[in-house]
């Protein structure tokens, strides 16, 4: 017998006071259990709607008001989900750096944020501090994200990311002999008809595997920038099964993840003013 994902979602107000949330939960969604219901809320499925702003709610015990809202978002499936674990590069106390691994979120959806980088870092990492996400990357994509531990450093962060006032590069692996420039070559194709820049640093190229390792830095941050600007040039990324080559890829024993590593990032830290540069 094939056991089917249980997946729904469940919308209710509160009428009764002093009475627990985990109660009021195991009242509107019979068919999970306490602990079910529990995990939900650690992971980030439960919010709670007040005074017209909605947020996520975690404590079991919590003693709502009349009129809160309750809103329950259930997928078995996401909610086993694991990932791998996060490996701290740097902690400066009000932010730290990570090296994230492929298959973990920058930021949760609605239905959880247990496998996102920053609930991650709070849970697992410093328990102690709120962590709060500062910017992007690619769930495929592995490599340094940086984790805010303030509200105004997360501000001040996210404002330099959106501002272009942090050096970003990248590590990508291609099939094929990528020629070797004596000077950097700027890609410049439109994204969605935004203006849209990327530069090749460096580019390695190892005979025996015939893939060249590119250094690539950009200087404007579109959804998958670097994977669309190096497909349209004729070289995919080994992995990308957005915009590579498959036919390629599947011809080694299984098929690669994505080869595509943030290992850089340089800015001047909001704190103490200093220049900061941080690599893989």
């Amino acid at each position: 017998m094939i056991e089917r994902n249980l997946k729904f979602e469940k919308h209710f107000q509160i009428t009764s006071p002093d009475v627990p949330l985990i109660d009021h939960l195991k009242l509107s969604c019979p068919q999970l259990s306490k602990q079910k219901l529990k995990n939900a809320l650690q992971s980030g499925a439960v919010w709670l709607g007040r005074n017209k702003s909605i947020n996520r709610i975690r404590r079991a015990k919590k003693v709502l008001h009349v009129g809160d809202e309750i809103h329950v978002y259930y997928d078995e499936n996401i909610l086993l989900a694991k990932c791998s674990d996060a490996e701290l590069v740097a902690d400066e106390a009000l932010y730290s750096l990570w090296n994230k691994p492929q298959g973990m979120f920058s930021q949760g959806t609605k239905w959880g944020d247990h496998c996102s980088i920053a609930r991650w870092v709070e849970q697992n990492g410093f328990p102690q501090r709120p962590s709060f996400q500062v910017h992007r990357l690619d769930r495929a994509t592995s490599g340094l994200v940086l984790v805010a531990h303030s509200k105004k450093v997360a501000s001040q962060l996210t404002g330099m990311f959106e501002n272009r006032k942090v050096e970003k590069r990248y590590y990508a692996r291609v099939n094929g002999k990528f020629e070797a420039r004596d000077i950097p070559l700027k890609i410049e194709t439109k994204i969605d008809g935004k203006k849209s820049v990327s530069v090749v640093l460096s580019a390695q190229y190892d005979v025996d595997d015939d893939q060249s390792l590119l250094l690539v830095e950009i200087k404007t941050g579109r959804k998958h920038q670097i994977r669309r600007h190096l497909s349209e040039l004729g070289f995919p990324i080994v992995g990308d099964r957005l915009y590579g080559n498959l036919s390629v890829d599947s011809s080694k024993s299984e098929l690669p993840d994505l080869q595509l590593t943030a290992c850089y990032l340089a800015f001047i830290c909001p704190v103490t003013g200093e220049h900061k540069e941080y690599k893989l």
